[in-house]
């Protein structure tokens, strides 16, 4: 046990995949977490912001830009001991305070990060040196999977001080049981009886990359095909549009619970998330496909998906990685499944299977790793 050792752990907010690393790490160390977020864009505020068995709390701040947030509760930082101190890789003001702040103090800063693409906005650009330089200065990162770890190698980042902490959630919460009778209420509710059922769970935005998989769909024309998609966006209207052009049955369900939404996984044949890199996105990971996987669900991905490149999808196993912006591989792979009965039922069993590795204890080893060795490097410094 490292109950001795006093951890300050700031992030933007806890949600339904972190919480129960975050209990699990409470347990090794003695944790306070600094939650700086909640209010982000990409955020639906109708889904919970989670607490759970630990000691955190989220800090009142403001905006003086849109995208920069102050949270002066922070100070706590400096007038509290702590042992180290791990900081995620959002938040303008946050991450160089908490980093600065550690340097000062002279206690190790491990970041954990799950960026494989610096964005290309003019902000970005400006401060890509010093984001460099606060990844050689780091005593540790903590990357999603090996897709980061190989980004960071690419900036000359030692590979030594590099960890994975495969990402995951809490599998109990999405791998429910739902009944042959539930699964047909559902169904018939939804008009889908008889369909087959391509599901998308995300925002509705470019990145997303949804055009090219309504395109893809409008060239199944034999297989029966409904499009369901869970979420909302800016990109509503114009999906809207574009469905009933290429003659897409889609069905537009909005918001649906985080508690709710295994129901919608295990109706499905096959779950795609087709995004894009955009100049400020690529897909960090899509935690959404280990949702998913847990429902037993095929799973159709592009090569600009952490999960689909850092190891969840297993090419040709429980699912395809396809090329970005290409309608005509997502068609091919899409095809392949919903017309091969086998296949489908193969690859469902591979989800299920693979899935049951990925947990929040699995991370945690990571976490442990990569703790000790910041440190222990600070140690001998």
């Amino acid at each position: 046990m490292n109950e001795q050792k006093k951890v300050a752990f700031v992030t933007n907010m806890c949600t339904h995949y972190v919480v129960k690393l975050f209990e699990l790490l409470s347990k090794e160390y003695k944790v306070d977490f600094y939650f700086t977020g909640g209010d982000e864009d990409y955020w639906d505020k109708r889904n919970n912001l989670w607490t759970g068995n630990f000691n955190g709390q989220y800090l009142r701040g403001f905006r003086i830009f849109k995208k920069f947030k102050i949270t002066p509760q922070l100070l706590e930082l400096w007038y509290k001991d702590y042992d180290f101190f791990i900081k995620t890789i959002e938040n303008r003001f946050a991450l160089p305070f908490v980093f600065l702040t550690a340097k000062i103090k002279k206690r190790p800063f491990i970041l954990w990060t799950q960026l494989w693409m610096h964005p290309r906005t003019f902000f970005h650009r400006f401060f890509y040196g010093f984001m460099k330089f606060i990844y050689r200065h780091c005593d540790a990162i903590i990357v999603y999977g090996p897709h980061v770890k190989n980004y960071l190698m690419d900036l000359k980042i030692p590979e030594h001080k590099i960890f994975i902490a495969p990402q995951s959630m809490d599998n109990e919460q999405f791998n429910r049981p739902v009944g042959d009778e539930e699964k047909q209420r559902l169904l018939q509710e939804l008009n889908l009886s008889g369909k087959k059922i391509v599901l998308y769970v995300g925002r509705l935005e470019e990145c997303k990359g949804l055009i090219y998989l309504m395109e893809a769909i409008s060239w199944l024309e034999d297989l029966n095909v409904s499009l369901l998609l869970i979420g909302t966006g800016t990109q509503k209207s114009f999906l809207e549009k574009k469905s009933k052009e290429l003659s897409v049955r889609t069905l537009f369900l909005g918001h649906i619970s985080n508690e709710e939404l295994y129901r919608y996984y295990a109706l499905t044949d096959v779950f795609v998330l087709p995004s894009i890199t955009t100049a400020n996105f690529k897909e960090p990971w899509g935690i959404v496909v280990n949702e998913a996987m847990n429902q037993g669900c095929p799973v159709v991905a592009t090569d600009a998906v952490g999960a689909a490149v850092g190891g969840l999808v297993i090419q040709g196993k429980n699912g395809f990685v396809v090329p970005e912006r290409n309608s005509f591989a997502l068609k091919e792979a899409l095809e392949k499944i919903l017309k091969d009965d086998v296949l489908k039922s193969q690859m469902a069993a591979e989800s299920k299977k693979n899935i049951e590795d990925w947990t929040p204890r699995q991370t945690l080893k990571g976490f442990i790793k990569a703790i000790e060795f910041a440190c222990g490097a600070t140690q001998k410094s």
